[in-house]
């Protein structure tokens, strides 16, 4: 049991890998859209361009999203509209009249004026009750039919403007006694009826839903069918009308049958076989040509973490509306991915990335082409993304490449431009204004992975930063040696084509360790006293190795990242401190080189192999009299030669035509530091 926790424990690294690989396919898997994918290709107006499709069984026709809402609309349109009638008002307002009537019109009027008066009056209540009293008012069309309910029984049908307004009950009475030349009484009847008259039509809101559900479940979806064998569209016929109906019908038909209970494993099983595969070429990629990346988990999940969001915000949009599907701003995973880490690295998962959404996305032969050759250029030109300039052409030029692409294939399909949707160009011109949202996306990263990009590393370079003012206050002598060795290490990384900010930034920061005891360092010597004389050699190179530990706490106490504290970890690998060494073995030849060595480790990469040879070379040319081209090409050679036979670039991935080039780099900075004349011969 305990050698098999052991060898989980030297495993974990893989096993989580192993963890991350399963979960990122299963999650990508569950992303995709849950259905089966029609194998050809179409879109309305533009050319058929596979063989000639028959129809591979029989199939109903179904009817356009158009047709079908006209229907909708129609019969929505036309429905009747269902009003309750209240029958007790009518009976209650007819025995107020009478009562009320007595009082409102006086006595001394004749009986035969009273009887026309009260005959008109009921005459006025029949014909405003004729079809009811809205008691509120709806927004309905006037032709719009109407069934009148009386205890859930059709009373009546009529139109919705003949059904009386509260508001217009005035009006009514006002028109109807000017009819029967009663113009003196209209303001006692208008008082009467004012106090005597209620609404008695009410709109049944459920019954009217529920009778026009039923009208629209009468409509049918589907218009004639196909027969099996059927020649559907020919080879290069223009898919529209209903040759496009045809075709919509038959993919629905055919991705209803294939994505059914019976083989929804299957599929769901190619599917992930198909997304692992991708991931696995991804994984062996890194194992292959970028193993520190690989070893690193951090890196590795932030590659994964990128791919299934650019994977997850599209089928967003082809779940939504595959019509935006180019406004998704896909070339910004490789733009992150060559900010961490490399060109090549980025180009690799987006292509991986590209063949993942082509399985997904309409028109994918045209969608991948796009997004890889975007992918390319994005490549190509995005250099120095610090530079805010540099960021806003490469867009640009991202964006140019997809409306010329675009705009060719539409000229392939269609043979014309008359039919061209400009709308879409728009869509381009978003996606390119949603990729510079790639600045604060890296910064975002950055701090949630402890990631380093090119922009931080700017911002670190500033020597007005806290930390390295304070080293210029302290050290001012190791400060000024820090300058100058980040001048030979910049020159020097761009001669090779290393990460040359990543290298000045860690020159800059190589030696903050000796803060802790600037005195017993040369270069901040300025009183002539040296405090080495009263110490042992090996107290002295115990307190001279121990500015690496320093550095590195003093780095991690200001948040200085991993990648900037290699340099400081590494930049004397596992030299000797020779001067030391040389002066306790005048004292006991026996003594053990080991007590006068660097803790380590090696330099492990590019930077960080030139930062030991800058960093000793300028601090060993101090120590030259005279200096000449040829005294100054030999102490580089020297040097750097010494180095190699220590081994301490044993773990770099530097070679020795690189190493060349720098002992050049450093031979011509030093001659121009040391201002030499060239040497005429006498």
């Amino acid at each position: 049991m305990k050698d098999f926790i052991n060898k989980l424990y030297r495993n974990h690294a893989l096993i989580y890998k192993a963890l991350l690989f399963v979960c990122t396919t299963f999650l990508i898997v569950y992303l995709f859209p849950k259905s089966g994918k029609f194998k050809y290709s179409f879109e309305k107006g533009k050319p058929w361009q596979s063989e000639n499709l028959y129809a591979p069984f029989n199939f109903a026709i179904k009817k356009a999203e158009d047709e079908l809402n006209k229907e909708t609309s129609k019969i929505e349109n036309e429905s009747h509209l269902y009003f309750d009638m209240d029958e007790s008002v009518i009976k209650s307002v007819t025995r107020t009249y009478e009562d009320e009537f007595l009082r409102t019109f006086p006595d001394s009027l004749s009986q035969n004026t009273l009887n026309t008066l009260k005959t008109a009056g009921k005459a006025t209540l029949e014909a405003l009750y004729s079809f009811g009293i809205l008691s509120d008012n709806y927004a309905f069309e006037a032709d719009r039919i109407v069934e009148i309910l009386s205890g859930n029984v059709k009373k009546t049908t009529t139109v919705y403007g003949k059904l009386i307004h509260q508001d217009e009950v005035k009006s009514f009475i006002t028109k109807r006694l000017q009819n029967e030349g009663l113009n003196a009484y209209i303001p006692r009847f208008t008082s009467l009826f004012f106090d005597i008259v209620e609404p008695n039509l009410s709109f049944n809101k459920s019954f009217t839903q529920k009778v026009l559900q039923n009208e629209l479940n009468t409509i049918s979806y589907t218009r004639g069918s196909v027969e099996r064998g059927t020649l559907l569209i020919s080879k290069g016929e223009v898919v529209e009308g209903d040759k496009f109906q045809k075709l919509k019908s038959l993919q629905s038909e055919y991705e209803s049958q294939v994505w059914n209970d019976a083989n929804y494993s299957w599929i769901l099983f190619a599917y992930t076989l198909l997304v692992a595969l991708a991931l696995l070429m991804l994984l062996l990629f890194l194992r292959k040509y970028r193993v520190e990346v690989f070893e690193n988990n951090t890196k590795v999940t932030f590659i994964f973490f990128n791919i299934l969001l650019m994977v997850f915000i599209t089928t967003l949009v082809v779940n939504y509306n595959s019509k935006y599907l180019y406004v998704v701003p896909l070339c910004v995973l490789p733009l992150v991915l060559k900010a961490f880490f490399d060109a090549r690295l980025g180009m690799f998962t987006h292509v991986i990335t590209v063949l993942l959404l082509g399985s997904i996305v309409p028109n994918s032969y045209e969608y991948m082409f796009l997004q890889i050759l975007a992918g390319i250029v994005t490549i190509l030109t995005v250099s120095e993304l610090y530079k805010r300039a540099n960021l806003f052409i490469s867009v640009g030029q991202i964006t140019l490449i997809y409306i010329i692409a675009y705009f060719a294939f539409f000229v392939i399909h269609e043979g014309s431009i008359e039919t061209i949707d400009w709308s879409t160009f728009l869509l381009f011109i978003l996606c390119g204004l949603a990729t510079l949202f790639v600045q604060p996306l890296i910064y975002v990263y950055e701090k949630l992975f402890g990631l380093v990009s090119d922009v931080s590393l700017l911002e670190l370079s500033d020597t007005n930063t806290k930390l390295l003012k304070e080293l210029s206050n302290v050290s001012p002598g190791t400060f000024h040696h820090s300058l100058n060795v980040a001048n030979l290490a910049e020159a020097s990384a761009n001669e090779i084509g290393a990460n040359a900010m990543l290298v000045r930034v860690g020159a800059l920061y190589h030696d903050i360790g000796k803060m802790m005891t600037p005195n017993y360092f040369t270069e901040n010597q300025s009183t002539g006293i040296n405090p080495h004389d009263e110490l042992s050699s090996k107290e002295s190179v115990r307190i001279i190795t121990d500015h690496v530990i320093h550095g590195i706490e003093i780095a991690k106490k200001n948040n200085l990242p991993d990648r900037v504290i290699d340099f400081i970890r590494t930049h004397h690998g596992t030299s000797v401190v020779y001067y030391f060494y040389r002066k306790a073995k005048e004292l006991d030849k026996e003594i053990d080189a080991d007590l006068f060595r660097y803790p380590g480790p090696k330099p492990f990469s590019k930077e960080t192999s030139i930062l030991m040879m800058c960093d000793s070379v300028e601090a060993a040319s101090k120590s030259l009299k005279n200096p000449t081209s040829t005294k100054i090409d030999a102490f580089v050679e020297n040097i750097i030669n010494k180095q190699i036979e220590e081994e301490q670039f044993l773990n770099a991935n530097i070679t020795f035509k690189e190493i060349e080039s720098i002992k050049k780099v450093l031979k011509h900075k030093l001659a121009n530091i040391y201002h030499l004349r060239i040497e005429y011969p006498e």
